[in-house]
């Protein structure tokens, strides 16, 4: 027996004499006591493309919803008070231009923070309803205003459409003859 002979560790012996192999190390990290893959899943989509905070002491509520046309008129869903909103707007528009969907949270006394979406937008006169939605499948065309089946077309949403096969057109009333639109493939 030599002088400097290798041994095994002890570990490794016990479980040798146990009829078992030593675990293979594993290089993921460990989050509360597990082990994580790398990276996995689908990146979550962004909710909003532009998000800031602003001084705007004058403005009431702890919260409020509002939307921005392309016009810069301003409407909104419920407000408490009658202050203008326009240091939230400013605030929004210096990464977003209108059209946009915005929500505003109170995070102190005199501090807002505010957060906003690009929406399209498009004016469509003389329509009824407050929802029109119009699909086309195969060639069919077929739609519908306040979820009741009509017969004919709205060009204007046919045109947002321009170039696709199967499709449909989803727009809501944001007031008068502003619409929001959604084109989604089918």
């Amino acid at each position: 027996m030599g002088l400097f002979r290798r041994r095994k560790p002890l570990h490794e012996r016990l479980l040798e004499d146990a009829g078992l192999e030593a675990p293979r190390y594993d290089a993921r990290p460990v989050v509360c006591g597990a082990r994580e893959p790398g990276v996995h899943g689908i990146a979550r989509q962004r909710e909003w493309d532009a998000v800031a905070t602003v001084r705007a002491p004058e403005i009431t509520g702890s919260e409020l919803a509002f939307d921005v046309l392309p016009d810069r008129t301003v409407l909104v869903d419920e407000e408490e008070g009658d202050a203008p909103l326009a240091p939230l707007a400013d605030a929004v528009e210096r990464e977003l231009q209108p059209p946009y969907r915005a929500k505003a949270v109170r995070q102190s006394e005199e501090l807002w923070a505010v957060a906003a979406r690009a929406i399209e937008v498009v004016r469509l006169s003389g329509q009824v309803g407050d929802t029109i939605e119009l699909s086309v499948r195969d060639g069919e065309r077929t739609l519908a205003i306040d979820g009741a089946r009509e017969f004919g077309t709205v060009a204007e949403l046919e045109a947002l459409s321009a170039g696709r096969n199967d499709y449909v057109v989803r727009a809501e009333r944001l007031d008068g003859d502003w619409w929001e639109v959604k084109v989604d493939p089918l």
